[in-house]
C-alpha cells in the first residue's frame, strides 16, 4: 500500500509545446534577470525601468519583487536566515517557470546570501543573469525610501541586512552597476546596460 509524500508517486508530464515553440511565438528567449543588492540600492527602480524598456521593444517580461511576493506566495515567511533561504528558493522556482514559459523574468530581491543566489543559478544554468546593484551602504541609508535603516539603527528591526545581518556580494555576476565618479547612473542608463547584455546574448530574438 503506497502513501503520498514529498516527491513520491509523482511523474513529470511532458507538454507538446516546448521552449523552442514558445521562443518562436514570443520572438525572445526566456531567462531570469536576478537583481540583488542592499535595501535602497535601486533594485526595484531598475526592475521597473527594465520592464518598461523591454515592453517598448515588444518583449514580454514580469517582475517578481521581493516585497510583493511576501504579500502572497511567501507571506508565511519571516526574516530569519532559514526563512530568507526558503524565500529565495520559492522565488527561484517561480522564476524558473516564467523563464521556461519564454518570459524575461526580472527578480528584484535583496537576496543577501551567496549560497541562495547560487542555488537559483543552478536551476537555470543557461538563463540566469545576475545584476549586482553595488551601491555604498551610506548612499542606501541616505535614500532610505522605506525608513527601514532608521528603524534598524534604532534597534526596532533586528537582523536587517547591512546593519546587523551580512550582505554577501556576488563573486561572479554578469552585470555590476555602481556609481560613476560618485554619481549614480539614471534608471534608463542602467536598464540600457542590461538590455545591451540581453541583446548580445541572444535573449531578445526568437
Amino acid at each position: 500500500m503506497s502513501t503520498m509524500g514529498n516527491s513520491t508517486n509523482i511523474f513529470w508530464q511532458e507538454s507538446p509545446v516546448g521552449k523552442l515553440e514558445r521562443r518562436k511565438l514570443l520572438n525572445q528567449k526566456g531567462c531570469v534577470v536576478w537583481i540583488t543588492g542592499l535595501s535602497g540600492s535601486g533594485k526595484s527602480t531598475l526592475a521597473c525601468s527594465l520592464s518598461w524598456e523591454l515592453h517598448t521593444r515588444g518583449k514580454l517580461s514580469y517582475i517578481l519583487d521581493g516585497d510583493n511576493v511576501r504579500h502572497g506566495l511567501n507571506k508565511d515567511l519571516g526574516f530569519k536566515a532559514e526563512d530568507r533561504t526558503e524565500n529565495i528558493r520559492r522565488v527561484g522556482e517561480v522564476a524558473k517557470l516564467f523563464a521556461d514559459a519564454g518570459l524575461i523574468c526580472i527578480a528584484s530581491l535583496i537576496s543577501p546570501y551567496g549560497k541562495d543566489r547560487d542555488a537559483c543559478r543552478a536551476m537555470l544554468p543557461d538563463a540566469f543573469i545576475e545584476v549586482f546593484m553595488n551601491m555604498p551602504l551610506a548612499l542606501c541609508e541616505e535614500r532610505d525610501p522605506k525608513g527601514l535603516y532608521k528603524l534598524a539603527r534604532a534597534g526596532k528591526i533586528k537582523g536587517f541586512t547591512g546593519i546587523d545581518d551580512p550582505y554577501e556580494p556576488p563573486l561572479n555576476c554578469e552585470i555590476e552597476l555602481n556609481q560613476k565618479d560618485g554619481v549614480c547612473p539614471t534608471p534608463s542608463a542602467m536598464a540600457g546596460e542590461v538590455i545591451t547584455y540581453l541583446e548580445d546574448k541572444g535573449y531578445l530574438q526568437g
